[in-house]
């Protein structure tokens, strides 16, 4: 009798003891999957992303690769920003790439064309062209058809470069014809022209008259309505870090990715 109410009251404090252990192990997981999710460490994210750009996301896509690298201590956001025909054809022969971001849905037709992407290209954020000119405006530009005055110097986006199809189509919608003093091959390039005091004016788009400050002036036009590009996202196929892209991706198009585009001048998409 004395060895079973001996017995009987040793398997419950072990199976206390047992039960405490089993609860401080789950606390302790628990624990760890906490700390882990603001980090980005414990979500599988590590390594080299590289991602393709349209010139005219620098500004916002630095930012939010700052941010990226932030919530994934250890992983580096590589970009290659330029004209987006000239990225596509890059993408085309075989350049090692992550995520191909294009500022028109022409462009990313190259690569899906391809097939280059995996899924269809998302529209994340669309954009609008404007008039950049001097700092003050001392030509007096108000409208497209100012452009057309004889003695000013313009620049435009090459034809094949999706801002440059973009006014083309605006200046289609007016019936009006504009020879430039150049053609350039991205839409940096064109608003270099204008902050170099080498030309009175472009055709950019308005994130890009916001990112440069007071080294230019920024004139709307109505024609520019008719003329929005939409901007699609895509994971590549042959992409080196998958995981990675799909991260940053998600980023992009996140609310606190879509604050970030929005303040850069971006329309939602």
């Amino acid at each position: 009798m004395v060895a079973r109410s001996w017995g009987a009251g040793w398997l419950l404090r072990c199976g206390a003891l047992v039960g405490a252990v089993v609860l401080v192990g789950a606390a302790g997981c628990s624990s760890g999957k906490d700390s882990g999710a603001g980090g980005g460490a414990s979500d599988g994210v590590s390594g080299e992303v590289t991602v393709f750009a349209a010139a005219s996301l620098k500004e916002s896509f630095t930012e939010l690769g700052q941010r990226f690298e932030k919530d994934h201590p250890g992983v580096k956001v590589t970009f290659s920003f330029g004209g987006s025909d000239a990225l596509a054809a890059s993408i085309r022969g075989g350049a090692p790439a992550d995520v191909f971001a294009s500022a028109s849905a022409r462009t990313m037709k190259i690569v899906t064309d391809a097939g280059g992407a995996v899924g269809a290209p998302a529209t994340f954020v669309r954009n609008e062209l404007e008039i950049a000119t001097l700092p003050g405006n001392p030509e007096g530009i108000s409208s497209l058809k100012d452009l057309t005055k004889s003695g000013l110097k313009v620049v435009l986006c090459d034809v094949e470069v999706p801002c440059g199809a973009a006014t083309q189509k605006a200046l289609g919608v007016s019936g009006l014809r504009l020879t430039p003093v150049s053609y350039e091959q991205d839409v940096k390039a064109a608003l270099t022209k204008v902050e170099l005091k080498e030309a009175d004016a472009a055709v950019v788009y308005k994130t890009d008259v916001i990112a440069a400050g007071d080294k230019v002036a920024g004139v709307e036009f109505p024609e520019a309505a008719d003329a929005v590009n939409d901007y699609p996202i895509a994971l590549l196929k042959d992409a080196p870090n998958a995981d990675a892209a799909q991260a940053f991706i998600a980023l992009v198009r996140s609310g606190a990715g879509q604050e970030v585009l929005s303040d850069a001048g971006f329309l939602k998409p």
